[in-house]
């Protein structure tokens, strides 16, 4: 069996300790918790101080979400139709644009937890090359074994 990984990278506006970011900052821990309660959840990255993971990607600072899930419908449903999709519209208050693309999804064993190196990896093999099994997005996705999803 397999498990659907997943990055996503977004640049601050601000450092997460500044007024400008209390909105992501605040609801962080609150969004952690419905993920882990979402249907499909396998498991996410979590800094040591259970808030957001900062990294460098492509020589910017940003911050980095990686989880894994069961399946892509699991990740679709909790992003964009749960309580997380109420905040995606104040993204813009909270991160700057960011090259794209932003999110990578690829396929890992189950029981396999990629790492942030491992994970930005994937991201810019994506930004590299585009679409593959390797690495591919939400809109340009494949099949555990390989094949384009229609």
């Amino acid at each position: 069996m397999a498990e659907l990984a997943e990055v996503n990278v977004a640049v601050p506006r601000a450092p997460l300790d500044d007024p400008v970011m209390a909105g992501f900052a605040n609801a962080f821990d609150v969004v952690a918790r419905l993920a882990e309660a979402a249907p499909g959840f396998v498991w996410r990255l979590a800094a040591e101080s259970g808030h957001a993971v900062l990294a460098t990607s492509a020589g910017i600072e940003v911050v980095v979400n990686v989880s894994v899930w069961r399946d892509y419908r699991s990740l679709h449903e909790f992003v964009y139709r749960g309580a997380h999709g109420r905040f995606l519209p104040r993204r813009r208050d909270w991160f700057a644009p960011t090259p794209p693309p932003a999110t990578a999804l690829w396929w890992v064993a189950d029981g396999r937890r990629p790492t942030v190196g491992q994970a930005l990896a994937r991201l810019g093999f994506l930004r590299d090359h585009g679409p593959s099994p390797q690495a591919f997005s939400p809109v340009h996705r494949f099949t555990v074994d390989g094949r384009r999803c229609r």
